[in-house]
């Protein structure tokens, strides 16, 4: 039995109808390199035969009686496979829009909180003979990085892995109310040390980040509230969109090199251009300069698997510039100034403080502040999620087949219905958007967006080399 800490309870309280708080990831595969041909009863016996590896899938939510502390991760002991795992195919031709719809209408339905909270789709019938696995996990089990470090426990080096013989496996006894209860009790009694240690970093944050701010170094840094209001920020409906692109990483890294920015500055540029000629089509460009929510990971070596250790910083998008050199250095030096405040603020402040949510008062203020649609009456805190993940440097396989795409999508929040992903997958970065479906029509285009984006800024680095 495992206590969730503030951080990942949170996004069990802050789930509504409409705002679902899991993670979709898609993985396509080409099975000619399976030994033997193409089978779904291949990949169900290597994912059977690897829970062990994987905790977390085999873990449902109890909550505590009362709320009187944050839920616990305990084993299922009627855990099935077959509740978790589908096998299903896609209509003619089976390209990447057919997969998309499927992979939207996944993303548009809550996960079942009696059972452990994921679910994955071995959907077949794609173009070129491809197979893809659509795995959702909820939030509070996972952030991008242990997502990531949870499902390479799937994938081997080579087509003709080693074979995985499994433990035998006894979950462990269910807690009964009174288990719960006095363990929530437990935990409250440590709660007055942790608001004073709180308190105490907190105070400490803060005169950091004022000397920050007072600094040379950060000059009108971008902060939430400060966003713009767009045709994709409003109160969000369940309906969820989804597109994909893909990149070459090593155009973007000639980029970074001609320029002096980073990897995630060039992401940033490219998302930026992509979203200005979406809003330009759109007859939406606004008049200043968009927010992007940042997702940063605080992961150490030394903190356990699962869960979320994720902070955030917020960065401008100039989606008015021109100019697509100028843009790209505009975020350089915003990017430099959101990491010196981002770093002031202190990575731990954020899950410090959502140790102390009450998970009564916090669930019913989700409910009520989405049911009423008061995203829509304030302005925007920010207007998209942008993250960028890393993924396999190497050749990655799955039941023998060749991993040759990865697409992971993190959820849409109330009042931004937008989430943009990247993820370098060997020579590539693949591209994920998700978007709430009335919200962001033509999503697509935002996708290829970001590809024909990368290529502009290929070819200025050309030239300007």
């Amino acid at each position: 039995m495992r206590r969730l800490s503030g951080l990942d309870a949170a996004f069990l309280y802050f789930e509504t109808p409409t705002m679902h708080m899991h993670v979709t990831g898609t993985v396509v595969l080409d099975p000619s390199t399976m030994p033997g041909g193409y089978s779904f009863g291949r990949i169900r016996e290597v994912l059977a035969s690897r829970l062990h590896l994987m905790p977390l899938f085999r873990e449902r939510v109890a909550m505590v009686p009362f709320g009187l502390a944050h839920p616990v991760l305990i084993e299922d002991p009627d855990f099935d496979l077959d509740n978790h795992l589908h096998r299903v195919a896609v209509p003619a031709p089976g390209s990447f829009h057919e997969l998309a719809e499927f992979v939207g209408d996944i993303a548009s339905r809550p996960l079942d909180r009696s059972r452990p909270l994921w679910e994955m789709w071995v959907v077949e019938g794609l173009e070129h003979g491809y197979v893809a696995l659509v795995a959702k996990m909820h939030h509070c089990a996972i952030d991008g990085v242990s997502g990531a470090e949870s499902m390479v426990h799937i994938f081997d080096l080579s087509p003709t892995p080693e074979p995985v013989e499994p433990p035998p496996w006894s979950p462990e006894a269910v807690p009964s109310d009174w288990d719960l209860v006095t363990g929530a009790l437990a935990s409250r009694l440590r709660t007055p040390a942790r608001v004073v240690r709180t308190v105490r970093n907190t105070a400490r944050s803060v005169v950091g980040l004022t000397r920050t701010l007072r600094g040379p170094d950060v000059s009108n840094p971008t902060l939430p509230l400060t966003a713009p209001r767009t045709s994709f920020n409003g109160a969000v409906t369940a309906h969820r969109a989804v597109a994909f692109s893909k990149a070459s990483l090593e155009e973007i890294k000639l980029v970074k090199n001609t320029f002096g920015t980073t990897v995630n500055d060039v992401v940033l540029a490219a998302c930026t251009r992509s979203l200005r000629r979406w809003l330009l089509a759109h007859e939406g460009l606004p008049d200043r300069a968009l927010v992007a929510s940042v997702p940063v990971s605080v992961r150490s070596e030394s903190d356990p698997t699962g869960g979320n250790r994720v902070s955030a910083m917020f960065v401008s998008l100039p989606v008015g510039e021109e100019d697509p050199v100028a843009a790209l250095a505009a975020i350089r030096e915003d990017t430099k100034g959101a990491k010196e405040i981002h770093g002031a603020l202190g990575a731990d402040t954020l899950q410090d403080w959502a140790e102390f949510a009450a998970p009564a008062v916090a669930a019913r203020a989700a409910r009520f502040y989405s049911a009423n649609r008061l995203a829509e009456r304030h302005p925007p805190l920010h207007n998209l999620i942008v993250s960028n993940v890393p993924g396999p440097p190497v050749p990655l396989y799955c039941a023998g087949a060749r991993v040759v795409g990865v697409y992971p999508m993190g959820p849409i929040l109330e009042g931004a219905g937008l989430n943009l992903t990247v993820l370098s997958n060997m020579g590539s970065v693949d591209f994920g958007a998700i978007a709430c479906r009335e919200l962001v029509p033509d999503l697509w285009d935002i996708a290829t967006g970001f590809t024909d984006a990368v290529t502009e800024y290929h070819k200025a680095a050309l030239d300007a080399g």
